[in-house]
């Protein structure tokens, strides 16, 4: 009775930290930020250009695929700007634009994936010689289902929880497993992974199609899979696939202990393993990191020592401890530790160089959403240590064999924390990193101010590019109220930084044709600069124009 009692109440720890894990994956569930930056764009958002450019260049911060459909540019009387289909090189899409657009705002939308999966929607609008109402675009290219949002991460927990069901008792069975003791019980866990794996992955395929395109979830179409199947997300997936039917035809032999598995068997099981594992970090984060091929790496290994030592700790809590006598544990209980105590010095190592690729900063670790889940991430783990440490004593003292019990209820304890670590990282794949956040500021400050300044005669457009202190570059455009080009005569233009006794130094301007003039100067200050500007129109008129910008 007391061991019924007992099983009870360790299934019933088990089964809360699964809640708990899943629960962790629904509140962090948040509305996934995309893992790209837009940093640059030619023309710059919201500038003003005198004439019509023939094609539109969006940069990115890492390089991505584009989606069929997804990407047009609009003139100012809403109709379709864009000529043909767009290219993209890296993470630079250039998208062709008709002959003779007209004059006004023109808006481009656009919806890409990045490199680690993740869709990026957005939009920006320039103008050709003047401003007008921006046209409006008739979807929402930046939206996500939250169902479809909701689901992904818990997939992806299902795919991780399978893997430990998987990796671990698959090597467990294979080097440690008496030959006496019945085989039945650890196939069914490892059949049930193999089932875990398989269904995270075909939910993988089929909500990127909505998460893709930003539609519902049965919004499935057979040429939309099509086309995820053929994206590198899709052939990863593939592969992962066939790397679960192989391994299921492997593993036959060795959950039936019939003895026919062979060395060779075994050895491409594990190659096998190794291939399944970096299907994982060929999907998210990694692949887009500054380092991609050591990001790579280090999530396989992240990935391997974790199921290697989860997957362990349930086969002892489950199978061994309960059915294996005193003698067979002496045997297993101290290779098992050192194998532990390895995959843990790998967990831990792995997840401190990820956690400097992705943060890279004090403050990224501490003011993002991504950071502050590595520290819960961090704090969680380090209680799974703490009971670890203690199970280690126990193995050490060479008191686990004769009296399990106490080692069952702390390798109990342990995999319910873990289970909601696995929760936290399923959320973490994805909150886009902190160096995406960087590089879209990066991109920002690099952009041109661009300010239109008018009068009851004259509406004026400035550009000073790149803003920043040292040689500016500064474009002066003039229109007539109706956005007409206005012919000006002579140009004059000084800068003063009043709060620094900057007194106004002249700009020397050059009028290239008759509405626009260009001019560089040399900031030597940061602060917020006062620009004025004078256009002679004719012997007699004139207008004088201010503005005032924030160099940096």
């Amino acid at each position: 009775m007391a061991r019924m009692t007992f099983d009870r109440r360790r299934a019933l720890a088990g089964a809360a930290g699964l809640l708990l894990g899943l629960f962790g994956v629904l509140l962090a569930a948040a509305p996934a930020s995309a893992h790209a930056a837009l940093v640059a764009t030619d023309p710059g958002n919201g500038t003003i250009v005198p004439d019509a450019p023939n094609k539109v260049t969006l940069t990115f911060s890492e390089s991505v695929q584009l989606i069929s459909g997804k990407i047009q540019v609009l003139g100012p009387d809403n109709s379709r700007a864009d000529q043909g289909e767009p290219t993209v090189n890296g993470g630079t899409v250039t998208i062709p634009l008709r002959s003779g657009g007209g004059r006004g705002t023109y808006l481009v939308s656009y919806r890409v994936i990045s490199a680690d999966s993740h869709p990026v929607g957005g939009s920006i609008t320039y103008s050709v010689g003047a401003a007008s109402t921006p046209p409006s675009a008739a979807v929402n290219d930046t939206k996500v289902d939250p169902v479809v949002r909701g689901l992904i991460p818990v997939g992806k927990y299902l795919g991780y929880a399978g893997l430990v069901l998987l990796v671990g008792p698959a090597l467990v069975l294979a080097l440690l497993w008496p030959h006496r003791l019945s085989r039945r019980g650890p196939a069914r866990l490892i059949w049930t992974g193999m089932g875990l794996v398989t269904v995270s992955t075909l939910t993988a395929i089929w909500l990127q199609v909505p998460y893709t395109l930003g539609t519902k979830l049965f919004d499935v179409r057979i040429g939309d899979l099509r086309d995820v199947l053929g994206s590198t997300f899709g052939a990863v997936m593939l592969v992962r696939l066939g790397v679960l039917c192989a391994a299921a035809f492997l593993l036959r032999p060795l959950l039936r202990g019939s003895g026919s598995e062979s060395k060779t068997d075994l050895a491409l099981l594990g190659v096998l393993g190794v291939a399944a594992l970096a299907t994982w970090p060929l999907t998210g984060h990694p692949t887009a990191s500054p380092v991609a091929g050591v990001s790579v790496v280090i999530d396989a290994i992240h990935l391997a020592a974790m199921s290697v030592w989860l997957g362990g700790l349930v086969m002892l809590v489950g199978f061994l401890l309960r059915q294996a006598n005193e003698r067979e544990l002496a045997a297993i209980l101290p290779i098992w530790s050192r194998w532990a105590a390895t995959a843990v010095s790998a967990l831990i190592l792995a997840g401190v160089v990820q956690a400097l690729i992705e943060v890279s900063s004090i403050s990224g670790l501490v003011d993002s959403t991504y950071g502050r889940l590595i520290l819960v991430k961090v704090a969680l783990a380090a209680g799974v240590l703490v009971v670890a440490w203690f199970s280690r004593r126990i193995v050490r003292s060479r008191t686990a064999e004769k009296k399990p019990r106490g080692l069952r209820r702390l390798v109990g304890v342990e995999l319910a924390i873990t289970a909601v670590v696995l929760g936290v990282t399923a959320a973490l794949v994805q909150i886009a990193p902190p160096r995406t956040a960087e590089a879209a500021g990066t991109g920002s400050t690099t952009s041109t101010v661009s300010q239109t300044l008018t009068s009851s005669t004259m509406a004026m457009q400035v550009d000073i590019f790149p803003a920043t202190v040292g040689n500016n570059s500064l474009h002066l455009y003039a229109y007539t109220p109706d956005n007409k080009p206005l012919t000006v005569v002579e140009w004059t233009g000084t800068a003063a930084l009043p709060a620094k006794g900057i007194e106004p130094i002249p700009i020397p301007l050059l009028r290239i044709t008759d509405f626009h003039a260009v001019g560089d100067i040399a900031l030597p200050q940061a602060g917020q600069w006062t620009f004025k500007f004078t256009a002679r129109t004719s012997d007699v008129d004139e207008q004088t124009l201010t503005m005032t910008a924030n160099i940096s």
